[in-house]
């Protein structure tokens, strides 16, 4: 019975630990959460007023009834680079909606490849960044070779 209970003590002080390891970074600072909040917090809101509602219609109602295959062409050119921004514009809001998620569930700031703190300096750049730059390189380097990477496969981490 006492080996349980100290079982269970080592369990408890190694969770609090590593939680309070996971949030320091390399250089033994711990990240300012709520600068990082508010960063992503506005990025959320560029991304979503950039996708709005009326750019899609002005895009749509270009031309009911172009009066010429010059003019349908380039209302499909516009229209495909809508719909390109829009595809990376959505990946991005999930991105920073992802690193809100990290915030909220203490894994902020931490790779999620290979569990170490990712660098204040890549946070700086990229605050939505969920890997470390060595593993982001490797996974790059994957997906250059043609292997298919999951990036959302730890998400809900």
């Amino acid at each position: 019975m006492a080996v349980d209970v100290r079982l269970m003590q080592l369990v408890v002080l190694r969770a609090v630990f590593v939680k309070n390891m996971k949030t320091v970074n390399k250089n033994g600072q711990k990240p300012n959460l709520a600068r990082y909040r508010k960063v992503l917090e506005a990025k959320a809101e560029e991304v979503r007023r950039s996708m709005s509602a009326q750019k899609a219609a002005q895009v749509v109602a270009r031309l009911d009834v172009p009066s010429d295959e010059g003019d349908l062409s380039q209302q499909h050119h516009e229209e495909w680079i809508f719909l390109n921004r829009n595809t990376i514009d959505m990946k991005l809001l999930r991105e920073v909606s992802d690193a809100l998620h990290r915030i909220d569930h203490d894994h902020y700031g931490i790779c999620m490849e290979c569990d170490e703190p990712i660098s204040a300096k890549r946070l700086e750049a990229v605050p939505w960044a969920r890997y470390c730059v060595t593993c982001q390189e490797r996974i790059a380097a994957r997906i250059a070779d043609g292997e298919v990477v999951d990036e959302y496969q730890q998400a809900d981490r």
